[in-house]
């Protein structure tokens, strides 16, 4: 059996573990060779890849980031390196002149839409879903989210400390694109005052209220805001765009925006954070670790079935396999009725709606 293996789209902890649990579990139940492509699927455009065996996959587990590499704009559907043309026969071709057995993809909805275009050509391919932003349909949860929530409510503990010192409103914007995840259980966890997410527009003049409220008794406010978020009858904030990538819209800068229209309402002082791509690096935390390798493993046990053009998912708490066509192209937002949600208004956070 010989197996390919590539990281695609952005980078987060945990990718490590799906690498090792893949190779290993292949190696040791098949005698497989495995084969990593680097930078995505930029070495599987371009044909660059090693031979990966026991001991190269050894001691990465606590390592974030990819031994491999990645690329967030390497679309073999409309590559940038040949003038946004299709070069996904050039792919298939190096596919079949390695004579995989089948290729394991780890990333998000880009790149499950990239996988699900890819089996229609022909590869035989098993996803993993990878994203901090928990955006990816039909799964529960995603690898990477946990530790990016774990920085972000860190975060959340640091800027009440300072808030409470100063008797400020402390801004904090994570990331999540269009999908709220992040700024949610970050807020529930860190107790934040205020959240705002995309999936709920927000009312400058209720999050105003809510901040005026809390300077004549607490003092100090903590707001989390997603960087999708955007005010009634506005739109979201965009940082800039990127014309050659699968997603153009570089989303950021909201928290400055909001920081602007309350300095216009209210007496306190303000101050932004903006995590950035802090959210994305580091050790990946014990529950992304495991999740991770169960994630690798299970999905070696599908590729011994030979079950192909399918992503391996977590359903309550179960591994499962589902079609990569009911995956790409799809985002999983905030649902409106979620418990998360309920949740967090049952102990007075504000959505500022």
């Amino acid at each position: 059996m010989r197996i390919g293996i590539l990281t695609g789209g952005g980078d987060c902890s945990g990718l490590n573990a799906v690498i090792r649990a893949v190779t290993k579990h292949l190696i040791i139940s098949e005698r497989a060779e495995v084969f990593g492509f680097e930078n995505g699927f930029l070495g599987l455009i371009e044909n660059r890849y090693r031979k990966l065996d026991y001991l190269s996959v050894s001691g990465i587990l606590a390592q974030g980031g990819t031994i491999l590499g990645t690329h967030n704009k390497a679309n073999p559907l409309k590559y940038f390196g040949a003038d946004n043309a299709d070069v996904s026969d050039v792919v298939l071709k190096n596919y079949n002149d390695l004579k995989l057995d089948g290729l394991v993809v780890i990333g998000g909805d880009g790149t499950m839409s990239i996988s699900f275009a890819l089996q229609q050509k022909g590869i035989n391919i098993i996803g993993v879903p990878k994203t901090i932003d928990n955006d990816l349909m039909q799964t529960d949860r995603t690898f990477g989210f946990d530790t990016a929530v774990g920085v972000a409510t860190d975060a959340v503990d640091r800027l009440q400390t300072t808030g409470q010192s100063h008797d400020r409103v402390m801004i904090l914007e994570t990331m999540g694109r269009y999908a709220g995840w992040i700024a949610l259980e970050a807020s529930i966890a860190g107790g934040a005052d205020i959240v705002l997410i995309p999936e709920i527009p927000y009312d400058i003049e209720v999050v105003a209220e809510v901040c005026r409220n809390r300077a004549k008794k607490q003092r100090f406010t903590i707001i989390v805001v997603a960087e999708g978020a955007a005010p009634k009858d506005g739109k979201m904030t965009v940082r800039e765009t990127i014309d050659d990538s699968p997603d153009p819209l570089r989303l950021g800068g909201v928290a400055n925006v909001i920081r602007y229209e309350l300095e216009q309402r209210i007496d306190s002082e303000i101050r932004v954070t903006v995590l950035g791509h802090i959210q994305r690096g580091g050790t990946p935390t014990p529950f992304d670790r495991i999740l991770a390798t169960r994630y690798g493993s299970f999905a070696a046990d599908v590729v011994k079935k030979k079950e192909w053009g399918v992503m391996v998912a977590l359903q309550n708490n179960e591994l499962v396999t589902v079609p990569l066509e009911s995956v790409a192209n799809k985002t999983k937002t905030v649902p409106l009725d979620s418990d998360l949600i309920r949740t967090a208004k049952s102990v007075g956070t504000s959505f500022g709606s």
